[in-house]
């Protein structure tokens, strides 16, 4: 029986420790493609590169072939991964493993998700895995859950345009709470501005923020990692609000 073919991608960057433990723990189970950012790609959101060209970058590890550092945004990594035919069509995608949760309304933002996303819109199944923590240095837990997750998507596969989105808690894997089924938080930030000046009188400004949390619901996202267990969230890239629908035909809008 051939094994299965995985692509891995990210935001951090192909030398990013996420994409790397990932990498190590598919080594024996799948045929392992890596293509990902050049140089870190965080908050790209879905951006694809269309008007300079994508160079492209053989990266080696301890004298082997590692993958391809591409530069571009995460997106643009899965569409020449391929559409460019860079490696051989993946049974699977996925994306991370991502320094820090992508939860709530994150996920719009994030490169690490659209990168997924666009695995799916390109007919193969993917997943997106991000690890709560901005310190932690040891990715080897959540790449366990990423190794879970493939088994179950390469046993049951998924509906065409739907991604999982998993978050994994920070610390060991003996101690996580379990895998909840999660639906997209709305926590976002409360965002500052810093405006400074450089040594030359120009105008600049710094973005940050502090995460909001304003819904206790334990089915969210945000709050089932937050409580310690692998937060799985089915995302799909339709995004009309059918509710809305027959309210909007209400309104009866005419040309003139």
């Amino acid at each position: 029986m051939s094994k299965p073919k995985i692509l891995l991608t990210n935001d951090d960057g192909i030398n990013a420790r996420g994409i790397h433990a990932l990498a190590e723990i598919f080594a024996d189970q799948a045929e392992v493609y890596v293509v990902a950012p050049i140089s870190e790609m965080s908050a790209m959101g879905h951006a694809i590169t269309i008007s300079d060209p994508m160079k492209v970058t053989e990266i080696f590890k301890e004298d082997a072939h590692f993958g391809w550092g591409i530069g571009g945004t995460p997106a643009d990594c899965v569409k020449l991964a391929i559409n460019g035919e860079l490696v051989p069509r993946p049974d699977l995608v996925i994306s991370g493993i991502n320094r820090g949760a992508n939860v709530g309304l994150d996920i719009i933002y994030s490169g690490t998700v659209s990168a997924a996303y666009e695995g799916t819109i390109l007919g193969i199944p993917a997943m997106a895995i991000s690890l709560n923590s901005f310190s932690q240095k040891d990715f080897t837990p959540a790449a366990k859950v990423a190794q879970v997750m493939t088994n179950h998507i390469l046993d049951e596969g998924l509906p065409r345009g739907t991604l999982l989105n998993v978050n994994v808690p920070a610390g060991d894997y003996e101690n996580f709470q379990g895998f909840c089924i999660t639906r997209q938080g709305s926590g976002t930030y409360h965002e500052t501005l810093e405006r400074r000046e450089d040594p030359r009188k120009r105008i600049y400004y710094w973005l940050s923020g502090t995460r909001v949390y304003d819904d206790p619901d334990p089915e969210l996202d945000e709050n089932s990692v937050r409580a310690g267990c692998v937060s799985v969230t089915p995302l799909y890239y339709e995004l009309t609000n059918h509710k809305y629908l027959e309210t909007l035909r209400s309104w009866n809008i005419k040309l003139s």
